[in-house]
């Protein structure tokens, strides 16, 4: 009998979007007849290059109509509309409220809250622009020259550039995608971290064994303290240098990641 209700009860309850596996947001139907979250399916497409249903494997030659069903649309709203911004988060710029954005647009320089995107992915023009990450300051993301993403690293001029950039201005260099480049500098900046805390541990040592030190002549004792001024100057400058780091480790976005180091290394 529990049995039973258990089942009536799973009977009952809507079925879930099978690409986020959860409850429905804004649901959209495909002309093959499934349905899924407007931006789960339009994030699909976006991500795959091609109109197709993630369940039937349905093509569609041109990209579909997508209209939400708002009898199924979740009445309450998502905790990412209604939680206030975090440190760091992005607002979104069309909410008067300044809902947290989820991604950004390169074409409008615009960033949208989940609500917002759904034009995105219901019109067939907007649906050609060019989505990222949420990015606080747009104009990084795109190339000054060309207008085009930032999405290869030219390590010849040490430098973020677009694809048309690798045909013109930097041709012949050696370059990499903004993604290989990140990764690779990620390890080392790692790798630098924990050296500086290591020379941090190293001169913390020092400066203790020189603080209980004994039987020291008022001359020698003179010397201590002035050793001692510089190996905390030295210590504060290096723990400075090490939060830097850690901070810029702990930065999702590549692209922001390498802008953010050679603004560290130059400076």
């Amino acid at each position: 009998m529990q049995k039973q209700t258990l089942s009536l009860a799973l009977m009952s309850e809507p079925p879930p979007c099978c690409i986020c596996l959860d409850e429905f947001t804004s649901p959209a139907s495909l002309p093959c007849g499934h349905r899924f979250c407007l931006g789960c399916i339009g994030e699909f497409w976006r991500i795959h290059g091609a109109c197709q249903c993630p369940l039937c494997k349905a093509v569609f030659s041109s990209r579909p109509q997508l209209k939400t069903d708002q009898t199924l649309h979740a009445s309450a709203p998502t905790q990412g509309a209604t939680a206030p911004l975090k440190a760091g988060e992005v607002p979104c710029d069309f909410c008067p409220a300044k809902h947290r954005a989820v991604k950004s647009c390169l074409e409008c320089m615009a960033s949208y809250c989940a609500t917002h995107l759904e034009p995105h992915y219901q019109d067939e023009d907007l649906g050609r622009h060019l989505l990222i990450n949420v990015a606080k300051n747009l104009e990084d993301s795109v190339c000054r020259l060309h207008g085009k993403q930032l999405n290869r690293f030219c390590r010849s001029d040490r430098t973020c550039i677009c694809a048309m950039c690798v045909q013109t201005e930097h041709r012949g260099h050696h370059t990499i995608s903004i993604n290989k480049e990140a990764t690779k500098k990620k390890v080392k900046t790692k790798k630098s971290s924990i050296n500086l805390q290591q020379a941090i541990q190293e001169r913390l040592s020092k400066a203790e064994e020189m603080k209980l030190s004994a039987d020291l002549t008022e001359e020698a004792w003179a010397q201590n303290k002035e050793l001692l001024a510089q190996l905390e100057e030295e210590v504060s400058e290096l723990q400075q240098r090490h939060g830097e780091l850690e901070q810029l480790t702990q930065t999702e976005d590549n692209l922001h990641f390498l802008q953010r180091l050679q603004h560290t290394t130059s400076t």
